[in-house]
């Protein structure tokens, strides 16, 4: 069979036609205001709708473009929303589809970490209709065309473990994102003042401080921050926005940020 997965929340998340959607990232890749960056090696990035988040994440994009033609690999780390499981799941799709063309998946790198036993699972389910990873996609397809992923979504584990294990896993080639909104529905003084601390939590490399903050994406952003500490990638904040800048309501917003490691 040949496995590849569908684009389950293309017209949601992000636009479901190929030129609109060609279109959108494009221009939000060109507002960004960060240049591309070669030395960057990981991101972090936000997951929610691009009329939410697209302007913060396509800062960490524009970042990671300075790899272009020199990319061998994007690993990606995310949250699983609606499925509960302990460990990090792996399935071997050969590619995964976006209304802009199919993302080949690094089944030999995957095949290696699910040798490697728990925390590495082979299980399906929890990349049905997940958007942590899938609305990340579009971006990679244009900042980086043509490189492939090895999409890993994270139930409860412990993310320095995690990192341990992909640590010789990374080549000087491969770049790391790690997908996560900052707090949710919290009135916007509150949410900005929550996020602040979060923000300084990872600036500061305290992956385990990290794992236990108001994120939804905190162990896999854990993973990316102790990868970082261990290989001497220095963080950088470079966008940091809430919903409430995009649609105006302030009562109940969802923090989103942009950060980049590298070693300069």
């Amino acid at each position: 069979m040949d496995l590849v997965r569908p684009a389950y929340v293309a017209g949601q998340f992000y636009p479901g036609e190929r030129e609109a959607l060609l279109e959108e990232v494009a221009s939000l890749l060109k507002a960004a205001k960060t240049p591309p960056l070669p030395g960057v090696r990981g991101v972090l990035a936000p997951h929610a709708g691009y009329g939410y988040s697209g302007k913060v994440a396509a800062e960490s994009f524009k970042a990671l473009s300075g790899f272009r033609g020199q990319a061998q690999r994007v690993i990606l780390l995310g949250p699983s929303h609606f499925v509960p499981f302990l460990g990090v799941a792996f399935y071997p799709y050969r590619a995964w589809r976006t209304p802009l063309g199919e993302v080949a998946v690094d089944l030999e790198g995957g095949r290696r970490l699910l040798e490697l036993g728990f925390p590495f699972l082979r299980l399906e389910e929890p990349f049905f209709e997940e958007h942590s990873l899938e609305v990340l996609l579009p971006f990679l397809q244009v900042a980086l065309p043509g490189v492939p992923i090895l999409p890993l979504l994270f139930g409860e584990v412990d993310p320095l473990r995690v990192a341990e294990a992909l640590l010789p896993e990374l080549s000087p080639q491969d770049l790391v994102v790690a997908s996560s909104d900052l707090s949710h529905y919290h009135p916007d003084p509150v949410a900005r003042e929550r996020d602040r601390r979060t923000l300084e939590i990872a600036l500061s490399l305290d992956a385990e401080a990290l794992s236990r903050a108001e994120a939804c994406g905190r162990l896999p952003w854990a993973s990316l921050t102790a990868l970082a500490r261990e290989l001497g990638w220095r963080p950088r904040l470079l966008a940091y926005a809430t919903s409430a800048e995009a649609f105006g309501d302030r009562r109940r917003v969802v923090g989103y940020a942009a950060v980049a490691y590298g070693l300069d």
